[in-house]
């Protein structure tokens, strides 16, 4: 099955690649400074000097040192890409959506990160709260992603003239949710293991293809 594609820019734009590689200073900034000189001893002064920025930059992209530490998504669901996602229409599956969304921003310039990941996977067999910090973000965008899924449901039982059932919808948002997140980790898993054999996107796409083919899920979940 093709994927279908969703509405994003073939190349980002100027400011945008500024703006992510001034996300990714930051980050790298505040990972290294920890694991050279302990966590406590890390100021938002530090890191915005060793990053080339201002404190009031620093606080344009993260609300504090703990959220640099944490870290960023999985992927990018901003107001336009979730608007997009959840007018996409009834026809569609929302788990295979889903994934094309990640897929195609894995195959951006930037959006794959190892070094990124190893710098925050090293300072977290340190520092146990540091990984505390990470599940909180990721349950916050858990959230966030199956609240997206619940608009999507909604929108498309009512342009298919169908009532909505509000219980069934939660489930169905939360497990389409749960299950995407989990299906780019396995990828992601795969990538980080085997880098030169397989693109990350294509293993994004593979792993749902692999879900639908091994445990038997319908095309809308």
């Amino acid at each position: 099955m093709t994927a279908r594609r969703q509405p994003q820019a073939e190349e980002l734009g100027l400011r945008e690649r500024k703006r992510r590689a001034t996300r990714r200073a930051i980050q790298v900034a505040v990972l290294r400074l920890t694991a050279e000189n302990g966590l406590d001893q890390v100021t938002i002064e530090d890191i915005s000097r060793d990053a080339g920025v201002s404190p009031r930059t620093f606080f344009n992209y993260f609300p504090s040192k703990e959220a640099s530490l944490a870290g960023d998504a999985p992927f990018a669901l901003t107001d336009d890409i979730a608007e997009a996602f959840e007018n996409a229409g009834p026809d569609g599956d929302p788990l295979e959506d889903l994934m094309a969304i990640m897929a195609a921003q894995a195959a951006e310039d930037g959006g794959v990160d190892p070094e990124l990941h190893e710098l925050r996977r090293n300072l977290m067999t340190q520092y146990p709260q540091i990984f505390a910090l990470k599940i909180d973000r990721m349950r916050e965008f858990e959230a966030e992603v199956c609240a997206s899924v619940a608009r999507r449901l909604e929108k498309d039982a009512g342009q298919r003239g169908e009532d909505l059932d509000v219980a069934e919808a939660t489930e169905r948002s939360r497990l389409i949710g749960l299950l995407s997140l989990t299906l780019a980790r396995s990828a992601w898993v795969a990538w980080a293991e085997h880098p030169d054999t397989a693109s990350l996107p294509d293993l994004v796409m593979r792993s749902y293809q692999r879900l639908r083919d091994v445990v038997g899920v319908p095309e809308r979940v």
